[in-house]
């Protein structure tokens, strides 16, 4: 059995009325997480430190209490998550991680999908925006501003498979040829089986997170991205309960060209509803991505578009990402781990910081949060970059001579000045501390 190091001095975050209520000296729980998650996730919690005693002064604080999962959980106990890592983030309500890593293969099963559905965290939340200074493959980058609401519990991330000619495989396929009538299989040998479950409760309640956001937030647009031309029963199943909702709860109208219209009933503010087929919409947030800002979709369409639209933006390395249910958040990093590069204070540290900038926001503490993004922006602007960072902002890649022989730090340094000149680069320390000083 493990046991945390609770803060003696910290207080429970509750829920009530269906709203997070954070008490001025809230226990949050953190992992550190695998590869670089030892570089980058210290600096957060400073980061986080220093906006918290900028906006609040010694009023409000936040008591850090690190759990374990991972390698470093695996190594402790011989588990990659342990029972009592999910018994801390449910009693404690909100917390945040570095980046995880899952063997591939061996019976072992992600472990972020894991903690996603032990606490229910049916939506993935993941702000999509442009930090002026950074390069990305777009012309004009800034038109990509969207929020992509990824339903997280169900789908084919739901774990339901069965390897290839094992027993349950060929029982399942048995079921369906005596069910159909006839074999839909091409190939019955070899062949693995997954299950896509998606259903109305799951598919509403994540509409519906998206369309009080968008209401609440005052986004002109929401877009329910599917597949259901060829999944009607699953995907398409998903884009009808959406327009069910929309008529049904928010009382939205049909315009002529078949999207909806909602009004908030506070702001008089108006919000358009429409859909769009998956493949087509990854070709409209290249070619028309100021169309769309809100979009609500199932999880593995949600694994692809997020990680596509931060490529729009400079790449997943300055992506923030939360995990949302009814009263718990966990927030994350939402990148690798990079193991060759952990411990070497090299990485940027951005997606982490940014994700702890959303947990704040969640908590109500929206002062700080808005200290975390003005110096992450200031940080970006005045080229204090991180090699990954720099090369980024550079639209390059570091190409590396064709020898054996490691480049020096002064060799990497030379070269990314040459990249982007006028930078300073720095360590991932070096970033939490040029985000601090431009808060």
């Amino acid at each position: 059995m493990i046991k945390f190091n609770e803060p003696n001095d910290g207080q429970v975050i509750s829920f009530k009325d269906g709203s997070i209520v954070t008490p001025d000296k809230p226990i949050v729980p953190y992992i550190i997480g695998d590869g670089i998650g030892i570089d980058v996730t210290p600096v957060m919690k400073r980061v986080l430190n220093y906006a918290i005693g900028k906006a609040y002064g010694v009023s409000k604080e936040i008591k850090w209490m690190e759990i374990y999962a991972g390698q470093q959980a695996l190594d402790i106990c011989g588990q990659l998550l342990p029972q009592e890592t999910i018994d801390a983030m449910k009693k404690y309500r909100v917390s945040i991680k570095g980046p995880l890593t899952t063997p591939i293969g061996n019976g072992f099963k992600s472990i972020n999908v894991s903690i996603r559905q032990q606490l229910d965290l049916f939506a993935c939340v993941r702000p999509i925006r442009y930090f002026p200074g950074t390069n990305s493959p777009m012309v004009e980058s800034n038109l990509t501003d969207m929020v992509v609401f990824r339903e997280n519990t169900e789908d084919l991330y739901s774990g339901i498979e069965w390897k290839p000619d094992s027993d349950g495989a060929k029982k399942i396929i048995e079921f369906i040829k005596n069910e159909l009538g006839e074999s839909p299989f091409r190939f019955e040998k070899n062949c693995g089986i997954g299950i896509k479950p998606v259903s109305k409760e799951g598919s509403e309640r994540l509409i519906n997170m998206a369309i009080d956001f968008a209401l609440n937030e005052k986004r002109d647009s929401l877009t329910i991205v599917h597949k259901g031309n060829i999944m009607k029963y699953t995907e398409g199943a998903f884009r009808d309960w959406a327009y069910e909702l929309v008529k049904n709860k928010y009382h939205g109208s049909v315009n002529k060209d078949g999207t909806y219209t909602i009004k908030c009933p506070k702001s008089n503010h108006v919000l358009t509803i429409k859909d769009c087929i998956a493949d087509n919409f990854l070709q409209q947030i290249i070619l028309v991505p100021e169309q769309h800002e809100v979009i609500a979709t199932l999880n593995l369409n949600g694994d692809y578009i997020s990680d596509a639209l931060a490529a729009q933006v400079g790449g997943i390395g300055i992506a923030p990402g939360a995990n949302i249910g009814d009263g718990y958040g966990v927030f994350e990093a939402t990148h690798g781990s990079a193991e060759s590069f952990a411990g070497k204070n090299r990485v940027n540290p951005s997606s982490i910081i940014l994700s702890g900038e959303m947990m704040l926001r969640y908590m109500g503490w929206d002062e700080a949060a808005d200290y975390v993004l003005k110096g992450v922006i200031g940080a970006i602007q005045k080229k204090q970059l991180t090699f990954d960072l720099a090369r980024a902002r550079a639209g390059k890649k570091f190409i590396r001579p064709k020898s054996k022989e490691k480049n020096t730090a002064e060799e990497i340094k030379q070269e990314l000045m040459k990249l982007v000149p006028g930078a300073t680069l720095v360590s991932t320390q070096g970033f939490g501390d040029a985000v601090i000083d431009n808060m």
